[in-house]
């Protein structure tokens, strides 16, 4: 049975949220994700059993769940924040029917007692094809779990056989009753010039979907697709002044 804890979400798009946890409650969290905790709390890092340990590394998460528990004899607090901007979406696990379906990146951290483990995709054509909707986390248990989403948070309710199409790295979070599967979008200029990947991640209802707007992957190559673009305008000025020695002495080569 997971530990009942009380929150706080604090900010509006660099968000993070604070615990309070009673005389022996604790929260788990993916390592690297606490922001500041107050005395009191121990942390123990565990990989949470070795084969669930290697069978994360091996799938680019983290090897280890970290705990947090309050082994002092009044209510502490600590935090926890996203690590890209974004909202901070609360799952109470009791309430969804016990387990919840997110992407393997969404995890933020939740009360312990909640299980976390990687979760692939039943269907084949969703294995080969997905891209960032590959892998899959399952979160199990009657708390509180909390994933965090880039941009704006958008929640669907779809309705039993109502269907969305959804860019896979804009899937966050669904409850398992939603069917998912990899839809292939076809086309040759759909393939050059479309811009959206060859593959839609296809929900079929009934139950809730959690979507975000901005991915980390778009925003990551936004980044590097301008600092690209500068660099490439900082040779050509140089260049264009005097060439590849009067770029050495400016640049302090």
């Amino acid at each position: 049975m997971a530990h009942e804890i009380d929150y706080k979400i604090f900010g509006d798009d660099m968000q993070m949220v604070e615990i309070e946890l009673d005389p022996g409650e604790g929260v788990r969290a993916e390592a690297g994700m606490m922001m500041y905790m107050e005395e009191g709390i121990e942390m123990q890092t565990a990989a949470g059993g070795m084969f669930k340990g290697l069978k994360r590394m091996l799938m680019g998460e983290s090897f280890f769940i970290t705990s947090f528990l309050n082994r002092a004899s009044k209510k502490v607090r600590l935090a926890f924040s996203a690590p890209y901007p974004g909202k901070i979406i609360p799952l109470d696990l009791r309430r969804l029917g016990g387990n919840f379906m997110c992407q393997k990146d969404a995890f933020l951290c939740a009360a312990e007692g909640i299980d976390i483990e990687i979760a692939f995709t039943k269907k084949i054509g969703a294995g080969l094809f997905g891209g960032e909707g590959f892998i899959l986390e399952r979160l199990t248990g009657d708390g509180m779990a909390f994933v965090h989403s880039g941009g704006t948070i958008v929640e669907k309710n779809l309705q039993p056989g109502e269907s969305l199409r959804v860019d896979t790295g804009c899937l966050v979070a669904f409850a398992p009753s939603v069917d998912y599967d990899i839809q292939f979008i076809g086309g040759f200029k759909n393939a050059l010039f479309g811009g959206e990947g060859l593959f839609l991640a296809r929900l079929t209802g009934p139950g809730l979907v959690y979507l975000q707007s901005l991915p980390f992957s778009r925003l990551a190559d936004r980044i590097v697709a301008a600092s690209r673009y500068q660099r490439r305008d900082e040779q050509r000025g140089i260049a264009g002044i005097g060439g590849g020695i009067l770029g050495g002495i400016l640049s302090g080569d």
